[in-house]
């Protein structure tokens, strides 16, 4: 075997572990969407991290295309599934949102389909060369990857100023940089820098995001154990007494 074979299969087997982290984090907000159809609302849930997804997936997909970039078929399948995933949450968002927040959503999805409507239009009609295409379609990737970052920026900065791990959960950290390492990998293999310099960044936060974990885990445990103290403690001075007569405070040792 060639080393090119060899290293086309390595490829390949690290694109589909790719696939798989992927899906696991397309799949995470289920409970989440689960929870807002059981109560038929959205609540304070924020569409921007799926209308964010979905726009990111579309421009990956069209990268991944054939005739944009070729040899990138595993891009499409996990891109092209994202998509479908993205728009069955707006699509949630959309059903169980306020009608002002309705609109809103929906100018949103129509600006993000309007916007990979033409940059297609652009690239497969005026654009007649492969690299020019990739270069337009992938740096385009890249600007979409870094608006994506502000997410994790925002929760590590709560997480700092809160010293508290509570709303960055661990295996979602675990999993976004297992979703680094092995897409940067993928695009060293058989070298993409527009692959690599997104997701090569990704890794970075992903690795932040976990060292931030381990230093404010002990804080963590810490603030919960004082919260469940201080609400036990307030059950224990409450003295229910029968026939509806009115609690009072226990200060009996």
């Amino acid at each position: 075997m060639t080393a090119a074979a060899s290293a086309e299969i390595a490829r390949t087997v690290v694109g589909i572990l790719g696939n798989i982290i992927s899906a696991f984090l397309f799949l995470s907000p289920v409970p989440t969407f689960v929870a807002i159809w059981k109560r038929g609302s959205v609540e304070q849930y924020s569409p921007a991290p799926y209308l964010a997804t979905l726009a990111n997936c579309m421009v990956w997909t069209l990268y991944g295309l054939p005739m944009v970039h070729p040899h990138s078929l595993l891009v499409v399948t996990i891109n092209g599934s994202g998509c479908v995933i993205e728009i069955i949450y707006v699509t949630l968002f959309l059903m169980y949102c306020e009608r002002s927040k309705r609109l809103k959503v929906f100018m949103w999805l129509m600006v993000e389909l309007i916007f990979i409507t033409v940059l297609s239009l652009i690239t497969l009609t005026l654009l007649h060369n492969l690299n020019r295409r990739s270069q337009l379609v992938g740096s385009t990737c890249i600007v979409f990857n870094i608006l994506m970052y502000a997410s994790p920026l925002a929760v590590m900065k709560l997480v700092v100023k809160t010293k508290s791990v509570e709303y960055m959960p661990l295996s979602i950290s675990l999993a976004s940089f297992g979703n680094g390492v092995a897409w940067t990998t993928y695009a060293l293999i058989r070298f993409d820098p527009f692959m690599t310099v997104p997701n090569g960044l990704g890794t970075l936060l992903s690795a932040a995001q976990l060292i931030l974990y381990a230093t404010y885990y002990k804080s963590t445990k810490q603030q919960l154990a004082a919260r469940k103290a201080n609400g036990e403690v307030n059950l224990s001075q409450v003295e229910v007494r029968d026939g509806g007569q009115e609690s009072k405070p226990n200060y009996s040792s």
